[in-house]
């Protein structure tokens, strides 16, 4: 059974990654073609670096998935702690549903919903709607990510920390915020992968001329096959790679504090 188990779990990995392998195969490939491999050559990586548009087109991304993820999480903070307080069970499990619809929901649906919204609201579409869209599809994980660790935490905590004199805001800063830190990382880092990721919502929001990696990719491809593209979606790989293992590194790193490592 553990054999079994173990087979099935290569099969699902090989069915992800051989894709990918192959996209970044072919991103050497001196041939211009993703059927016959010529010869090795970084021309494709050097196409990117010396395209000033790309450059920016990157920035715009790296900027937006930043700023979306860093508000998202202070957001989610709120919301989480929020969620927590509410005593009545039903008003809590009803808000709780309601942040879960947008994780749920089609990424056609919600990027369509937001550019009626904007639309009404007179919010021109550039770089400020697709931060908005991407902070309003990115709460909703960061307040999933932050809760349980909220749950968890012992609510005597926090009465011994008043017993004591803190007020609300030292209850905050001291006792909370260090608790749940690995739940905000958490929720910072899926917020920024799945900004870095996200393609459908920014379609509909993105406008005047900003654009970013996913709908710039997407115009490429529409143009015809480009290696260009394979090189693209393999630093977008790598970068999105590094930010897992950061976030792996990060959480499970010992805390080191006087008297021994805990």
């Amino acid at each position: 059974m553990k054999m079994l188990g173990r087979s099935y779990m290569v099969i699902i990995f090989i069915c992800l990654y051989l894709p990918i392998a192959y996209l970044i195969f072919y991103s050497f490939n001196s041939g211009g073609t993703m059927t016959n491999f010529d010869g090795f050559t970084l021309e494709h990586y050097k196409s990117v670096f010396t395209d000033r548009r790309l450059i920016v087109i990157l920035l715009n991304t790296v900027a937006v998935a930043l700023i979306s993820a860093g508000l998202a999480t202070l957001i989610g903070i709120g919301g989480a702690i929020g969620l927590y307080n509410i005593r009545m069970k039903r008003l809590k499990q009803s808000l709780l549903s309601l942040n879960n619809v947008m994780i749920v929901s089609p990424d056609v649906i919600i990027g369509a919903s937001l550019l009626i919204l904007f639309t009404v609201l007179g919010i021109s579409l550039g770089a400020f709607s697709v931060i908005l869209a991407h902070i309003a599809f990115s709460v909703p994980i960061v307040v999933l990510m932050i809760l349980p660790k909220l749950q968890d935490m012992n609510a005597s905590y926090l009465d011994a920390a008043r017993d004591l004199g803190a007020n609300s805001f030292d209850v905050l800063w001291r006792v909370i915020i260090p608790h749940i830190k690995p739940g905000i990382l958490a929720g910072f880092f899926m917020a920024l992968t799945y900004s870095l990721d996200d393609f459908a919502v920014t379609f509909f929001v993105t406008g005047g001329g900003f654009s970013v990696l996913s709908v710039e990719i997407y115009a490429m491809a529409r143009r015809g096959i480009s290696l260009e593209i394979n090189a693209i979606s393999t630093l977008v790989f790598l970068v999105v790679l590094l930010i897992a293992l950061g976030y792996y590194f990060i959480t499970t790193r010992p805390s080191v504090k006087r008297g021994g490592i805990t």
